[in-house]
């Protein structure tokens, strides 16, 4: 443990950063270990954040004109085989059952590791004319996928996410789709989660099964390590080919759709815990955060001192996401357990504060305090919350930027994981083969091609292979 150790139930991330997550969501009481191994269960303050993300992530949905749907849990195997690539994209990770009760049935079900091949099979019945287009449809459930390494958030058999799929008539419109949606994720996580991005292109062999290419939103944790936080698919026409989607366009001629599909997970909680957490626990972005201010009453048993918190509270109740912590324990205790749950703001008030007719304001980013009168808290408190925001996104823009080296051959490459592991800006010749063999001497693997063209001051030549370059790439070990 090192020494200056704020909570003794959480190991410092200096010292474990592994185990200081593990001890952050058990201690922050986000979630629990399920009875089958790598399965978990979300706690009612784990629940309420992933709620709020949730929330904000299908209003932005709705708004670019998608509606919610629900498909079933299970997927016979004959469907799932009917697209090859895809298939064999998730077949190591399919839980299947082959019983009902005592009986075993005919074909193997999956348990649905995502939803493809099922709206596939609903478009082709339900997509006759070019006036059914385009479909943009949305679904919010849970998917299994056997996972052989299992981490809360991160890696968990069973995780909640949403999943978009639609059908459009040209590839153009599915291709504005698929950015278009990555664009959400991008607003998401950089203004309400306060987590950078780095948004490009996924490489041939990190794409999604079955698809023509991959869009992903890149984020850095604190340790160095990449995390994909989103990503949008391109399927082109070959999902509607091997499930025959076709419609009648407006001259009466026979059209394959277009598809897309895109993907956001309860894995954001777990870069949300690892980009702004320290080691007194979470750090939560008021925008997301289920409660953005804590009122702690100070000597609550004096007379007056309840009544003024309640008072308070109420007073605040429509300004901002407002609780109080009127339990009987210790203020010291309080005051802890207020930062390992990571609220933005606690609101100390006592006996000389309201002699005083004040508050005081403790930034849980910063651990600033600040005396304000109650005239003024209903002008301060949302000031300060937009502050708080800013700076947790301007503090790991700060990070990832610090992270983030520049390599034109594998030395420099090896060096920059060992001395500033994080992002590394590299050229690549647009082999597989090179990819492997980065992956094999080094862990890292390539995370995007980004859009903006950034080879300017970079080699001409592959970091590898040192052939010529066709594409600059972030690399990075990745979660």
């Amino acid at each position: 443990m090192s020494k200056g150790k704020f909570v003794e139930k959480i190991t410092a991330m200096e010292d474990d950063f592994a185990q200081w997550y593990t001890d952050v969501v058990s201690e922050a009481e986000l979630v629990d270990y399920g009875p089958v191994r790598g399965t978990m269960i979300m706690r009612p303050y784990g629940f309420s954040i992933w709620e709020s993300v949730r929330d904000e992530l299908d209003r932005q949905i709705k708004e670019t004109g998608h509606v919610n749907v629900s498909f079933p849990l299970f997927i016979p195997e004959s469907l799932l085989q009917k697209e090859k690539d895809h298939v064999d994209g998730f077949a190591p990770e399919v839980a299947w059952v082959t019983h009902g009760g005592d009986t075993e049935l005919g074909e193997r079900i999956c348990v649905r590791p995502t939803s493809e091949v099922l709206f596939c099979e609903y478009y082709s019945k339900h997509i006759n004319s070019y006036r059914d287009l385009p479909k943009l449809y949305n679904q919010w459930s849970n998917v299994v996928r056997w996972e052989k390494t299992t981490r809360p958030f991160l890696r968990s058999l069973e995780f909640f996410w949403q999943e978009g799929h639609t059908a459009h008539a040209t590839s153009e419109e599915a291709k504005e789709e698929t950015s278009r949606m990555l664009d959400v994720y991008a607003d998401v996580l950089e203004n309400y989660l306060a987590i950078p991005v780095l948004k490009g292109t996924k490489t041939e062999s990190e794409k999604f099964a079955g698809a023509d290419y991959t869009l992903t939103v890149e984020t850095l944790m604190h340790d160095g390590q990449a995390l994909q936080s989103g990503t949008s698919h391109m399927f082109g026409d070959g999902f509607a080919k091997a499930f025959d989607i076709k419609y009648l366009d407006k001259e009466g001629k026979e059209q394959y759709v277009f598809q897309t599909s895109w993907g956001m997970t309860t894995r954001v909680i777990g870069a949300l815990i690892m980009v702004h957490g320290d080691n007194r626990g979470l750090v939560i972005p008021p925008k997301v955060a289920p409660t953005q201010a804590l009122i702690v009453p100070i000597a609550q048993h004096k007379e007056g001192v309840l009544d003024k918190a309640y008072d308070l509270r109420d007073k605040l109740n429509n300004l901002v996401r407002v609780d109080i912590d009127a339990s009987d324990h210790m203020p010291g205790w309080k005051f802890n357990q207020s930062e390992m749950k990571g609220y933005p703001v606690r609101i100390e008030l006592g006996p000389k504060d309201i002699e005083k007719e004040q508050v005081v304001l403790v930034r849980r980013d910063t651990g600033e305090k600040e005396f304000v009168p109650l005239e003024d808290l209903e002008s301060r408190l949302p000031a300060l919350l937009e502050d708080i925001q800013k700076n947790l996104f301007d503090k790991a823009f700060a990070h990832r930027a610090e992270k983030t080296s520049v390599a034109t051959n594998m030395d420099e490459f090896k060096t920059a994981l060992k001395e500033n592991p994080g992002f590394i800006k590299a050229m690549w010749c647009g082999k597989e083969s090179c990819e492997e063999q980065i992956q094999e001497e080094t862990g890292a693997t390539s995370r995007l091609i980004p859009f903006e063209n950034e080879q300017e001051h970079l080699s001409d030549t592959c970091v590898c292979c040192e052939a010529e370059a066709t594409d600059m790439v972030y690399w990075a070990r990745a979660y």
